[in-house]
């Protein structure tokens, strides 16, 4: 280790005399993380770092990690004290990492900072109190920023309007109107090829069938967990998810839904011929260009949640808040001025040059208002994005806000990103976004293990017939459940809520 450093230190005076004989000063600062999965990007040569230093005046030294798994590796060395730089970057921490490098003294509480330094960011918080509560520890400390999304992905429902209208019917409403629905979708040969070939509802596992559970009040998380009237509740065992697994064996039964379902992937379910009928109702997924050509695609509408009484809720993915995506180290000497750096993300103008690049020189406006990028699809992919903008690849602190999605010109995207948007007034976060102690993150974890395998493989059961919903099954599967420790972990999470 000292024969490293003594190596880097020399590095670093060389690098210093050349960069002094070039008459060019030295970075201010080294900033790292993780940028992967993108051709082609480079952050020494990156527009948005080199405009970001015209706006700021701030310059760095970029230690860019590619490799997934070597940034895992290289966070738990700078967890413990190896060659901190002065800022982690598109950081990817999760909770337990955030608090585990705050506890060991690797990254600083940035909350004495924010009001003065980074106002537009203060603004944010103070606006929307329930983002400023999932990044904030129990004492108090902020010890990592965040990106803000209004626009999240989140698993939906696509229903083919195109059959609706053949089939002369509305959209449904309700868990039997939807049955209704997929029945003419089964007998009605709604694609027009007069072969019994529909496939009235299609999804990917038993996770995904549970955003149905909705239908009967139940949003509860991959913890099975949710929160109501202060308490954290599971409906695993409840009569209520009986009652959807019942009502899901019957779509079974009648082959409403896939029975490929249990045992597919994206790969197997995505259309490879353009040109082939459209098998494909109802489409459980983020958009309905996983599973269908773009000329199919506006077939699909989103089918908004379903009523339970008088009531539409929809379980929220991952909400507006992602955090653990920019820290500063206690090795940095001045971090208001980084923090005043990172500022500039929260606003407008930086998120659009961020990740959209600038006015005239990437997109430009439209006389209707809408805009449209410079280039072509594949240049923009293959060379916009990477070489001017730091969007993709690792998750960036800042602010991305659906407006602007919502004003680009191809029609079918506005579409799509409206209708996604739109679902948000129905969306619930389950369970309030907190951090574990490192001893109940580990119990939860343990617990977790043997209580998702056990309930996704019990449930899946129930809706396929191999296991019966007797009575003496149901309480066998509760019995099961509670021996497993379903009602512990509620207990933990019970300590979390404010």
């Amino acid at each position: 280790m000292r024969r490293f450093a003594a190596v880097f230190m020399a590095m670093m005076l060389l690098l210093s005399a050349s960069l002094a004989e070039e008459g060019q000063k030295a970075p201010d600062y080294v900033l790292e993380g993780y940028d992967g999965g993108v051709t082609g990007r480079n952050w020494d040569t990156n527009l948005f770092f080199a405009r970001m230093q015209e706006k700021t005046g701030i310059s760095f030294q970029f230690n860019q990690h590619t490799d997934e798994e070597r940034w895992t590796e290289r966070k738990q060395e700078i967890a413990e004290g190896d060659n901190l730089p002065d800022v982690l970057f598109k950081a990817e921490l999760s909770g337990g990492e955030i608090r585990d490098l705050y506890e060991a003294g690797r990254i600083i509480d940035l909350s004495p900072y924010l009001e003065e330094y980074a106002p537009d960011l203060w603004k944010l918080l103070q606006e929307h109190p329930a983002w400023k509560e999932a990044i904030t520890f129990p004492d108090g400390s902020i010890p990592a920023l965040p990106q803000f999304n209004t626009l999240q992905n989140n698993d939906a429902m696509w229903i083919n309007s195109q059959w609706l209208r053949r089939a002369g019917l509305e959209m449904p409403a309700t868990a039997e109107e939807l049955t209704e629905v997929l029945r003419a979708f089964r007998d009605k040969d709604p694609n027009g090829n007069y072969e019994k070939d529909e496939v009235p509802l299609t999804f990917i596992g038993m996770w995904e069938l549970r955003f149905l559970a909705h239908a009967f009040g139940i949003i509860d998380n991959d913890y099975y967990l949710s929160v109501e009237d202060g308490r954290a509740v599971s409906h695993l065992t409840s009569d209520e998810n009986r009652a959807f697994l019942t009502w899901l064996h019957e779509l079974w039964e009648e082959g409403l839904i896939d029975q490929r379902g249990f045992a597919m992937t994206e790969s197997v379910r995505k259309m490879t011929d353009e040109n082939a009928p459209v098998p494909y109702g109802v489409i459980l997924s983020y958009t309905p260009l996983t599973v269908v050509p773009v000329k199919a695609a506006d077939q699909y509408t989103l089918l908004e949640p379903l009523t339970h009484d008088g009531e539409k809720i929809y379980r929220s993915l991952l909400g507006d808040t992602i955090r653990g995506t920019f820290a500063v180290t206690s090795a940095c000497r001045e971090p208001e001025k980084l923090v005043s750096w990172v500022n500039a993300l929260y606003t407008e103008e930086g998120s659009r040059m961020a990740y959209y690049g600038l006015e005239n020189e990437e997109y430009i406006r439209n006389e209707d208002g809408t805009w449209e990028w410079m280039m072509d699809a594949q240049t923009v992919a293959s060379t916009t994005l990477p070489e001017a903008t730091i969007s993709e690849g690792g998750i960036a602190p800042g602010i991305l806000d659906a407006a602007f999605q919502l004003e680009f010109s191809d029609a079918q995207t506005r579409t799509f990103v409206g209708q996604l948007h739109s679902l948000t007034q129905y969306s619930r976060m389950p369970f309030p976004s907190v951090i574990l102690s490192g001893e109940d993150e580990k119990r939860i974890a343990e617990i977790q293990r043997g209580l998702s395998d056990y309930a996704e493989t019990a449930m899946a059961c129930f809706v396929a017939g191999d296991t019966p919903l007797t009575d003496e099954n149901w309480e066998a599967f509760c019995r099961t459940a509670e021996e497993k420790g379903l009602t512990e972990m509620i207990g933990i999470w019970q300590k979390y809520i404010r």
